[in-house]
């Protein structure tokens, strides 16, 4: 082999790792691209998972105060919490004053 041959394949290898890097940094793009709008949609679907227990435990209160059997223990229980978070409010402002 020659060196101008040499020296032309040198070039050829060097054209395609050139275009190689270029298909592979072109792909890597899309890849941020598409984790960055599935961590938005992980989001909206984390706020609304949480939107949709709140309604529920929220319907769930109102059948239990209505005197739904089924949901009466899970409401008296919540209506506990609720009623414990109060009094530590009051208990903290007291303390302020």
């Amino acid at each position: 082999m020659t060196s101008k041959e040499a020296i032309a394949n040198i070039g050829r290898l060097v054209g395609r790792l050139i275009e190689e890097h270029r298909l592979v940094a072109a792909h890597r793009d899309e890849l941020v691209s598409e984790c960055t709008s599935l961590r938005e949609e992980n989001r909206s679907l984390r706020e609304q998972v949480k939107r949709l227990e709140s309604e529920l435990a929220l319907m769930q209160l109102g059948e239990g105060l209505a005197g739904n059997s089924r949901n009466r223990d899970k409401a008296r229980a919540r209506v506990n919490r609720l009623m414990r978070e109060v009094d530590r409010c009051i208990a903290i402002v007291g303390k302020r004053e």
